[in-house]
């Protein structure tokens, strides 16, 4: 009756009037046929389903369990079981949001096939062999079977709809309850964190020191820690409501995409860092190697330069002293070397701006450490020459004192009036070093002094007057013997010169006034003037210099000498 019904209708519709009138309303004609064929499907549906096919063959198509009508003919390697499962899954693929209006079937040829679409969906088509097989023409069959689908979809729309707005609402119920619950045990979870955290953490809490700088005191430590619970609290009620809004939207049809927005902006970083941190493995697997492989060879370093340092490893004509700074320089050469291998394999070595700051710091670096590289060169020059070492009495330039450090850039010397001048390596390197302590130990360094003393008294008097004060000179060696050598013969005085040998370097200036002290005793005691540097006196009615205690016994000042002259005598 169905077929009949649509192939009178049909014939009625292809006269040109007809045409004309589906062309000016083409809509109210479609929903016509299509609420026709839904009666007619209502009232005698096997009627229907029998005018088309037989029941007994084809492939049934099927939706809700509701066959539509029924496919016999291929479609290329597709048998007609195929073709009806294709269109159900299309059919179900058009319930997925049931509040969505019901899409319009359109009917539209293409070559020898009639194409009935929903949207962008592509429902079904209809071969010339279909039509064959129902005795119709292709273009009548489509629009039957369209008005079959679409009949169906009214039908459903409404219980679907019901469906999805009870799911929605117990699943919104049950996922509102869980939240409740979520939010008092996670607010349980944090009142019971502070509780604990102020009975049994916070009273422990003192200063925060970086040996005697204080960075935080005890007060500022407990308040940071407070809201450091805090904001861990804050991240994690947004974490939660962030969760909960997710699944309350993707519940909602019409907040689906608001949902997946969401995830979107939550994984697309993670994702993005997993991913970067899974293609990273290889590199930094090279990285542990270079840094393990490193760790090695310092330990190595250190070990085999810990013994020259301590004498346990001799190795030719390399000195002790040079052991330390030896495995510093050799530390620097390693990093490098290290930084060298590893560079390639640091995230973002291959980038541009990773190429721009490392350019820019190597001109920054280069520009500015022009004479701090030439002072480091100069230190590692002074460290392998051997000038001095720490603690050794030296004079650079007009600086005298004890060497205190010996750095890569400067060298600081504390004088004997407790001055602190630190002198750069170049200027070292460049100028004059005299070392006191270098030969100090072995053979002693000579101490000297150079009294002058008239002609009137006997040199050897003068010798054994010097070797006496030297010889009680403390810090003063009496092996090797001190010793006098006559420098000059002047005009006025001889210039002795006594040369005493000590060991103690470090105490040079105690020792040298203490020298000098003793041979003022000894020549007063001696009753021998020291004419040094220059003196000048007229001895005619003057007293010695000498101090009056080593005057000898009933002495008195010379008194004028006055010879008279007579006429005529020069």
């Amino acid at each position: 009756m169905l077929f009949l019904m649509q192939s009178r209708g049909l014939g009625w519709m292809q006269d040109e009037a007809s045409r004309k009138h589906l062309k000016a309303c083409p809509w109210i004609c479609h929903r016509l046929f299509a609420f026709l064929a839904c009666i007619a499907l209502s009232v005698c549906p096997g009627l229907a389903q029998g005018d088309q096919q037989p029941s007994t063959s084809g492939a049934p198509v099927r939706f809700h369990g509701e066959e539509l009508f029924r496919l016999q003919a291929r479609v290329g390697s597709f048998t007609p079981d195929a073709r009806a499962a294709a269109i159900t899954a299309r059919l179900e693929q058009l319930e997925k949001n049931p509040f969505l209006p019901t899409p319009e079937i359109r009917i539209s040829e293409d070559g020898t096939n009639a194409l009935a679409t929903a949207g962008d969906i592509l429902l079904f088509s209809v071969t010339e062999e279909d039509a064959r097989l129902a005795s119709t023409d292709r273009l009548g069959l489509a629009k039957a079977r369209a008005a079959l689908v679409q009949a169906s979809l009214e039908r459903h729309r409404l219980g679907n709809r019901l469906r999805a707005v009870g799911a929605i609402l117990m699943w919104t119920l049950l996922v509102l309850s869980l939240a409740v619950g979520s939010a008092w045990l996670l607010s349980r979870a944090f009142t019971r964190l502070g509780g604990w955290v102020s009975r049994s953490v916070l009273p422990k809490i003192g200063a925060i020191r970086i040996q005697r700088l204080e960075l935080l005191s005890s007060t500022q430590s407990r308040r940071a820690l407070v809201r450091a619970i805090g904001f861990l609290k804050f991240l994690a009620y947004l974490g939660f409501a962030y969760v909960y809004l997710s699944i309350l939207f993707s519940l909602l049809p019409a907040t689906r995409g608001l949902a997946s927005k969401l995830f979107e902006l939550a994984l697309t970083p993670v994702l993005a860092l997993s991913k970067a941190a899974l293609a990273y493995l290889p590199n930094l697997f090279f990285l542990a190697v270079i840094a393990v492989a490193t760790r090695l060879l310092l330990r190595l370093l250190r070990l085999v330069f810990d013994g020259i340092q301590n004498g346990k490893l001799v190795l030719g004509t390399f000195h002790p002293e040079w052991a330390d700074p030896t495995l510093k320089l050799s530390r620097i050469l390693v990093f490098a070397f290290a930084l060298v291998l590893a560079f390639p394999y640091l995230p973002g070595s291959g980038s541009e701006a990773f190429k721009g700051v490392s350019l820019f710091l190597g001109v920054l670096f280069s520009l500015g450490s022009s004479g701090a590289m030439t002072n480091l060169v100069a230190g590692v020059l002074l460290t392998y020459m051997r000038p001095f070492k720490v603690g050794d009495r030296v004079r650079i330039g007009d600086t005298e004192g004890d060497v205190l450090e010996r750095s890569a850039l400067v060298t600081r010397i504390l004088t004997i009036k407790n001055e602190e001048v630190s002198i750069p390596n170049s200027t070292v390197l460049a100028g004059q070093v005299l070392n006191f302590s270098a030969q100090a130990m072995e053979r002693g360094l000579i101490l000297h002094s150079t009294v002058t003393i008239g002609y009137d008294a006997p040199w050897r008097t003068v010798h054994d007057l010097l070797l006496a004060a030297a010889r009680a000179t403390e810090g003063i060696l009496a092996d090797p013997a001190p010793f006098v050598l006559q420098t000059s013969l002047d005009d006025f005085y001889v210039s002795y010169q006594v040369n005493a040998y000590t060991d103690q370097p470090n105490r040079m200036a105690t020792i040298y006034g203490d020298l000098h002290a003793n041979i003022q005793d000894r020549f007063n005691e001696g009753g021998v003037e020291i004419m040094s540097p220059h003196y000048r006196a007229a001895r005619d009615g003057n007293a010695t210099t000498i101090p009056e205690e080593h005057r000898a016994e009933g002495y008195m000042a010379p008194a004028f000498r006055v010879h008279s002259v007579s006429p005529g005598q020069s």
